[in-house]
């Protein structure tokens, strides 16, 4: 199995439950793996045979920007679909981290996977 990965792709967003949570801005934490074949791109050479990193990347920067949710379960959820949906990947694993939520915790969050893991 091949995989493209993103790793600590910030973005900011309204994301929680409480009150001060909802009007301010937080910084998460993405780190993304995609089951990918990546030998016919790379007999190829062409970059529109890739699954872009660069273009999921993006995709993901605009929902989560624009998105208010109030739990990080669901978050990651909605992105998993998105990707797995919009650029036809069969699984994904997908940690969401939300850094300085409790205190004495780098960070806490969630990770899902999400479809059939190639084999």
């Amino acid at each position: 199995m091949d995989t493209v990965f993103i790793e600590d792709l910030r973005i900011d967003a309204v994301i929680g439950i409480y009150d001060w949570e909802r009007r301010v801005r937080q910084t998460l934490a993405f780190d993304i793996e995609m089951a990918f074949d990546n030998t016919v791109p790379a007999a190829s050479d062409d970059i529109a045979l890739t699954l872009n990193y660069k273009d999921v990347s993006k995709r993901l920067i605009d929902y989560v920007g624009a998105s208010s949710f109030g739990l990080v379960e669901t978050l990651a959820e909605r992105c998993a679909a998105i990707i797995r949906e919009e650029f036809g990947v069969g699984w994904v694993r997908l940690k969401l981290s939300k850094p300085g939520a409790v205190r004495g915790a780098k960070s806490v969050g969630v990770c899902i996977e999400r479809g059939v893991r190639p084999g």
